[in-house]
């Protein structure tokens, strides 16, 4: 595994796709992206035929959206209802590694005052958001443990040689 950050964010996306799919295929209605309720920037938690498909577009919206889309949109959702709270988790689950723990704590905060059929959404990306920053603190961790076993081998190097370096002195000496 050469690349395990790449492979932790392909991992994450195609969960996060496969569960949208999943999400979608389940739903009685078709989907219908076509009303301008579906394609709010921000949606509602107002239960309605829209519900899942906005959500899901937001969430894709907030994970191709670039460091400036996702500071304006925050901007946008200062507040503490439950919806915005809810879609700053979103925005804030794609932004940089440092802002994770936030989104983790919005999600677990106003996941209960979602609707009951969004609720398994973003529980799906509350969890691949708690795998990503699991995995990334994994490699954190392991790369941790290896600059130290790298320090212990050179500070083992160095007792080696300065062994080797008195055998030489003993050796020279008994000649």
């Amino acid at each position: 595994m050469k690349h395990p950050i790449l492979m932790a964010g392909v991992l994450s996306v195609s969960l996060v796709l496969a569960g949208c799919q999943q999400l979608l295929s389940q739903r009685d209605e078709p989907l219908d992206m076509t009303t301008d309720q579906c394609l709010s920037e921000i949606p509602s938690l107002e239960t309605n035929s829209c519900l899942i498909e906005s959500w899901i577009a937001f969430g894709l919206a907030a994970q191709r959206g670039d460091a400036v889309w996702r500071e304006n949109t925050l901007a946008e959702l200062e507040g503490n209802t439950a919806r915005q709270r809810l879609a700053r988790a979103v925005v804030l689950s794609w932004a940089e590694r440092e802002r994770w723990k936030d989104a983790s704590e919005l999600y677990k905060a106003d996941l209960a005052a979602a609707p009951s059929e969004l609720q398994p959404l973003l529980r799906q990306w509350l969890n691949g958001l708690e795998g990503r920053r699991a995995l990334l603190d994994e490699i954190a961790a392991s790369k941790s443990a290896r600059n130290k076993a790298i320090q212990e081998r050179d500070a083992l190097a160095e007792k080696l040689d300065a062994l080797t370096a008195i055998e030489q002195s003993i050796n020279s000496r008994q000649q």
